[in-house]
């Protein structure tokens, strides 16, 4: 290799490393959205049961203790059960807690939703970026339909889509 390919070939490693340098500090200059840093879904299962989920972008976690779930209308009721265990971290901001880090995920128990309506699903949550930046308690909501019947369909499995012809 000559010596002007070698310098060439350094310039392009160079330029690509202080590129991704570049690109790392922007990220941390503009951090995410609460909404994309905390992305909130939820699922039913069936018509009592709801997946709920966090999935939570690198560089970002979620205080587990600050995470709190309710449902619209009231009446339809929710239980939420004790919500799984995250790793524990001295914070320097609430000192001992357990966070969640790249998601986490509950099941909710609906005590009398009415199906043909829908209900409204709201996640509290709150957590912090590495860089230090902590956001405000936010609240997230998805709409669910509650079937007719007593079971949400599912797509349908290979067995089922096959008739006695195959």
């Amino acid at each position: 290799m000559t010596f002007d390919r070698l310098a060439r070939a350094f310039a392009a490693v160079t330029a690509v490393a202080a590129f991704g340098i570049a690109a790392s500090a922007f990220a941390q200059v503009n951090p995410l959205p609460p909404d994309r840093a905390f992305r909130f879904s939820a699922a039913l299962i069936d018509s009592r049961t709801i997946e709920a989920r966090f999935t939570i972008a690198e560089g970002y976690y979620l205080y587990r203790d600050k995470i709190h779930f309710a449902v619209e209308p009231a009446t339809a009721g929710l239980t939420v059960p004790p919500l799984p265990e995250g790793k524990v971290k001295e914070d320097q901001f609430f000192g001992r807690v357990e966070t969640y880090r790249g998601g986490m995920v509950v099941r909710l128990a609906l005590k009398d939703a009415k199906p043909g309506q829908a209900v409204v699903v709201a996640a509290e949550s709150q957590g912090c970026a590495d860089i230090g930046l902590c956001y405000p308690p936010t609240v997230q909501k998805v709409t669910l339909p509650v079937p007719e019947g007593s079971v949400v369909p599912k797509a349908p499995t290979e067995a089922a889509k096959r008739t006695w012809f195959n």
